[in-house]
């Protein structure tokens, strides 16, 4: 059964705010700003065309477009890690987590080696390319290995505060970010802290565990609809995978009557095991709902949205399971 929202008087039109810009290109222009200041930055690239006409002024030398060679640009940036360099690799998710993990287990992680590998068109928002080019195993195959870290940005304004604070690590880090331009979290949202949950609502009843621009917007929404019906829900943006929070996670679930779990990602092996894996070492753990894409492919191309609905990551049903809890 899905709760529905009570009638309410239509307010008057507004003007909606501005866009924020893709993740992708926030962290672009980040990256162009930084790199003249600091010669240990280095960017390679995959031929993806992030990059094409980006000014980055006296550090141009330092931009190098490797081809589509995913592997090869990965055991490129251990080499210059090695030697010194801080390399932001340039990739789309599905080839950085699949086709290229052998070389960031070997050649980066094993090293422990100073290698941020900028993923992007993670999940399903490279839908319009068909189903090679969805990634949803990622954040399963990424977790897994020492010496990583492994962050999900909710917004643009993340992923800058993120390389930032990540400036401080002096292992690898995985980031993960869609393709399109998304919401921005809530003004009123706290600070974003690197290895902590970010807690945007707090409830009584559920608890929301989200990872991602889309998944963490649906569980607003759907919280904020459960309001309406007298329930509380605690909304979690697990912005970092690795170092996961569990003292974070296991402080929200305490006393609430389920967990629900949101991901672009399969629900197998990303948040939604993490989060199970978490609670059942506690004495009484809560039941865990994940929703995310079942053990199949998303067939055909479309866009994000329409491939999320698809895939049943909605806000339908979100409300669906929490109903359930609440029966």
């Amino acid at each position: 059964m899905t709760l529905t929202a009570p009638e309410h008087t239509a307010a008057a039109p507004q003007t909606p705010p501005a866009p924020e810009v893709p993740a992708r290109e926030a962290y672009r222009d980040l990256l162009a700003q930084l790199m003249p200041g600091n010669e240990r930055l280095v960017c390679l690239d995959s031929d993806t065309g992030l990059f094409n006409g980006v000014d980055f002024a006296t550090a141009t030398d330092r931009y190098l477009n490797l081809g589509i060679a995913e592997q090869n640009l990965m055991g490129v940036a251990a080499a210059m890690a090695r030697d010194g360099r801080i390399p932001f690799v340039n990739t789309m998710a599905a080839f950085a987590s699949s086709r290229a993990v052998e070389a960031v287990k070997l050649d980066i992680a094993l090293n422990n080696l100073p290698v941020r590998i900028m993923a992007t068109h993670a999940g399903l928002s490279a839908g319009h390319l068909g189903s090679t080019h969805h990634c949803l195993e990622d954040l399963a195959a990424m977790r897994l290995l020492p010496n990583l870290t492994v962050l999900v940005p909710a917004d643009a304004a993340q992923v800058r505060e993120m390389i930032h604070q990540t400036s401080r690590i002096a292992g690898p880090v995985y980031f993960r970010m869609g393709r399109h331009a998304t919401p921005a979290l809530p003004e009123t949202a706290p600070p974003l802290s690197v290895g902590r949950a970010q807690k945007l609502r707090t409830g009584q009843d559920l608890l929301l565990v989200a990872t991602g621009p889309h998944p963490v917007a649906l569980a607003l929404e759907a919280a904020d609809d459960l309001d309406r019906h007298g329930i509380t829900a605690t909304v979690l943006n697990m912005h970092t995978i690795k170092p996961f929070d569990t003292p974070g996670l296991l402080a929200a679930a305490q006393g609430i009557r389920g967990v629900i779990t949101i991901e672009e990602h399969w629900r197998s092996g990303g948040l939604g095991s993490l989060t199970a894996e978490t609670l059942s070492g506690t004495i009484h753990p809560p039941q865990v709902t994940r929703i995310g894409v079942a053990d199949h492919f998303v067939s055909g191309n479309g866009n994000q949205q329409h491939l999320l609905e698809q895939a049943g990551i909605t806000k339908d049903a979100v409300l669906s399971a929490a109903w359930q809890f609440m029966r």
